[in-house]
């Protein structure tokens, strides 16, 4: 009965994966390159990017990953491609060079040769619906439109001023010439992408669907952060709303997470800290409506650098994606072949070499990881409820300035984030486009918010923080209000109002009136205005300390959050994961210490250790072998992917995959060291590179050559 009952289950959950076509889809990379053994990473997903192989191209890569076990996506970008044949007129018979972003002196922004980033058209809508007919008649089950891209100094082009007519009913303004020009053009921007990708994405469910299938839609895109820091304008969190989007590609990574910020009157590189805030941001566009996120990290990154470089980098931002716990979809790598096949120099070594073994193995080891770590009900180590409020229009005034107005590294946002951050509180991004959903606000306890950086794009958002505070919220505002776009054409000042500010009609809701000083009470709630604009805090050493003070008191004192914690450190638990990280420029200089015994899984040797000291500037990626309660063998960490596991009378085995060429290295709990060993391929034994039982950990270390084949692992105790 108990065997029945069981099988019962086992073809419903077949039955459900085989007819919903929603195998586990934990893990991905994208690759425009055919299947080759030497970069056959074993995710769940290899998502195929472009179509415009002669011939069949395309199909047969398709087909080559799908018959390598894997679920096939698309990728494609939708502001750029290789597009020549829509560019150049064999698509149609019209050259269409003219759709190009062009810039004020008339020069068009090129993506690559021949391809320039695009003005999306209807014409340039109907060519990509014929990549996407031909992806999903080829079989793929998800799109991924990545990176809707309009740059910020663009907007000079004969097709940007026809959608401007269209849009507006009113004549083209050159965006240089005023702060509302610039402020409208960037509006536009957005728009038009909002709408390609809505049209793009209604045409995919409706096609599939027409073929008897269902194709998700995803849409890879850089943070909000990071958008308004390289001045470039994209939909970011109103693509959420979108019916048929089903979730994004958090395109984080060392590239974008080391643009110099401020902090301290310093501008350098603050990688993890960069990181940790990029990941955030994308989290709280997604957080209050259920949509799918993919973190992405890159072992390298686009910019030619040093193998050293980039792994300490790579460890950086794959710390902060962990500290997401909410989490647990990755885009594990961009590229493989470029990491795999790539040369890149050493530190004081121009001579150019390929990725080292040990690289490989440490990479493949967290890369295998990201296939089994959980979601986790656990939090991130430091005081909670403490957010700060960003909105899609950072993007609009970012590029140009006027009125000598600037805000050096988008420092009135780093201004109200950093400062928290550096002292170890766990700082969370709010998106002001989600404030109606009842949701984003809900464990928030101190909100800190500025309209130097941006503008509310809808007077709702007030009533929204209105009621938050007044049912028991603290809201800081800081900014002097004095920037030039606070007079830009925009609701507050029109149909009615009169408001030389949008803080004025927010201040009107909440009942404070200017010149009150300290904080003032609002309902159950609490509201302080900071006349100094927030990138002050960090464009000076030394502002920060009374910002501190003011937001402790509000959560202390006035919201009742209990104490909030300075420290210099992060720590969270994932499962038997831990994910730590010690914060430099902190007047605590400790290192932080976790107990063991653990594992280190950013060494490629997986040595079994006491304890994990961690020193400021560093982050650490460890399992912890007191969670592991079992008499059964089980892989606990490894630079591959098991398959065909099997534990019976004494004896286990299973089949490793990963790239061919690389070195495995793998930390096994066993209930006794093996009496018997062998390793084969293919059906040829394989000498180990190295074998070591830990008996204090009841662990063995193997290390072999890998083949994407699989290696045979077996042994009898």
């Amino acid at each position: 009965m108990n065997q029945l009952r069981l099988s019962v289950t086992g073809l419903v959950i077949f039955l459900f994966i085989a007819f919903s076509g929603h195998a586990q889809e934990k893990t991905a990379f994208q690759i425009a390159a055919p299947w080759n053994p030497a970069y056959d990473v074993r995710s769940d997903i290899a998502i195929v990017y472009g179509v415009n192989d002669a011939g069949g191209g395309f199909e047969e890569r398709v087909k080559g990953w799908r018959d390598k076990g894997y679920q096939v996506h698309f990728m494609t970008g939708i502001a750029w491609g290789q597009y020549q044949d829509y560019f150049k007129g064999t698509f149609d018979g019209k050259q269409h060079f003219d759709e190009g972003q062009v810039q004020q002196n008339g020069d068009t922004i090129w993506h690559g040769k021949d391809v320039p980033y695009i003005v999306p058209s209807q014409n340039y809508l109907n060519y990509i619906k014929t990549h996407l007919k031909r992806a999903i008649d080829a079989g793929v089950t998800a799109i991924h439109l990545e990176e809707p891209e309009f740059w910020a100094r663009a907007g000079y082009s004969a097709a940007f001023k026809k959608e401007w007519q269209q849009y507006y009913n009113a004549p083209w303004q050159p965006q240089h010439e005023s702060p509302e020009a610039t402020y409208l053009s960037s509006k536009l921007k957005y728009h038009l992408y909002l709408n390609a990708l809505r049209e793009a994405f209604a045409y995919v469910k409706s096609y599939a669907r027409s073929q008897g299938k269902e194709v998700r839609c995803y849409v890879p895109t850089h943070s909000l952060l990071n958008y308004s820091s390289w001045r470039i304008v994209s939909p970011e969190a109103s693509l959420a709303s979108l019916k048929d989007m089903d979730g994004y590609i958090a395109q984080v990574w060392t590239g974008t997470s080391r643009e110099p910020v401020y902090y301290n009157g310093v501008k350098k590189e603050r990688v993890f800290e960069n990181a940790f805030l990029e990941y955030g941001s994308m989290v709280s566009m997604t957080a209050p409506t259920g949509k799918k996120m993919f973190f992405l990290t890159d072992p390298i990154e686009d910019w030619p650098r040093t193998w050293d470089d980039y792994k300490k980098n790579y460890q950086a931002t794959f710390t902060a994606q962990l500290l997401y716990p909410t989490v647990a979809d990755y885009e594990v790598m961009p590229w493989p072949n470029r990491i795999y096949l790539g040369r890149f120099k050493l530190e004081n070594d121009t001579t150019r070499h390929p990725i080292s073994k040990a690289y490989a193995t440490q990479m493949q080891v967290m890369v295998n990881a990201l296939n089994e770590i959980p979601v986790s009900p656990n939090k991130i180590s430091g005081s909670h409820g403490i957010g700060v409020l960003v909105s899609n229009s950072m993007m609009f005034q970012r590029f140009p300035t006027h009125a000598g107005y600037e805000d050096p590294q988008l420092s009135n946002f780093y201004g109200m984030a950093l400062p928290l951050l550096k002292n170890g509180v766990p700082v969370e991004t709010v998106h002001m486009e989600n404030l109606e959903n009842e949701n984003t606000l809900r464990d928030i306890r101190v909100l800190i918010m500025s309209y130097a950086n941006m503008k509310p794009l809808k007077q709702e958002y007030h009533q929204a923080l209105d009621r938050w505070v007044r049912s028991g919220g603290v809201l800081l505002y800081y900014g002097r209000d004095n920037d030039p776009f606070q007079s830009v054409k925009e609701w507050w000042n029109s149909n009615g109002l009169t408001y030389k500010s949008p803080s004025a009609d927010l201040f009107r809701l909440l009942g404070w009136k200017e010149g009150q000083q300290g904080f003032v009470k609002t309902g159950k709630g609490w509201v302080m205005v900071n006349r100094m604009d927030p990138k002050e805090l960090v464009l000076d050493a030394g502002r920060d300390q009374p910002f501190l003070d003011e937001v402790k008191k509000a959560y202390e004192t006035l919201a009742r959050a209990g104490k909030l914690e300075h420290k210099n450190s992060f720590l969270l638990k994932r499962g038997p994961y831990v994910i730590a990280a010690t914060l430099d420029e902190n007047t605590d200089k400790r290192p932080l210490t976790v107990s063991g015994p653990v594992i280190d899984l950013f060494d490629p040797e997986l040595p079994v250790l006491p304890g994990k000291t961690i020193q400021p500037g560093q982050q650490a990626f460890l399992y912890d072998l007191k969670t592991v309660k079992t008499d059964r063998p089980k892989i606990l960490a490894a630079a591959g992917r098991a398959y065909n596991e099997s534990y019976q009378d004494g004896d286990y085995s299973f089949l490793m995959k990963s790239p061919s060429g690389t070195q495995n290295a793998i930390r096994i709990y066993l209930p006794s060291e093996p009496k018997q060993l062998t390793l084969s391929e293919g059906g040829t034994v394989v000498t180990p590179a190295g074998k070591h039982w830990d008996a204090t950990s009841k662990t063995l270390l193997l290390q072999f050559e890998n083949s994407s084949e699989g290696v045979v692992v077996a042994m009898h105790f």
